[in-house]
């Protein structure tokens, strides 16, 4: 692949795609990286939607994110908190729970730490 030449793709074309109660992921590949949109309804949080399958203590995948819309609250295990909203770009290590806070879904787009999210539903 030359760098001139162009590429897209669409998220409806998606390699990977994941519905939960609350959330959907959806996964592309793309020139070689892996970017991941999510999805996460009203009333979503990790705690209580992901843990229960991945039997891990808090969120174990790295976050470089783009936030499009909506709310997060990421709470570290160290206790800090953070607020994400619409238009921040945030960078989380692993260990870490999130929420959606008001009625507006949270929209973000992932450029590290989706395909890692996967493979944690998938174990």
């Amino acid at each position: 692949m030359r760098f001139s030449e162009r590429i897209s793709r669409e998220y409806g074309i998606s390699s990977y795609r994941e519905r939960r109660q609350k959330g959907k992921l959806e996964l592309i590949n793309i020139g070689g990286a892996a970017i991941g949109r999510a999805t996460f309804q009203p009333a979503w949080r990790w705690f209580e939607s992901v843990k229960p399958l991945v039997k891990t203590g808090s969120c174990e995948a790295p976050h470089f994110q783009h936030h499009v819309s909506g709310t997060l609250i990421i709470k570290m295990d160290d206790g800090k908190e953070i607020e994400c909203k619409a238009g921040d770009v945030s960078l989380l290590p692993t260990g870490h729970d999130a929420w959606v806070v008001g009625n507006d879904p949270a929209v973000v787009v992932d450029f590290q730490g989706m395909v890692d999210y996967a493979k944690e539903l998938t174990k």
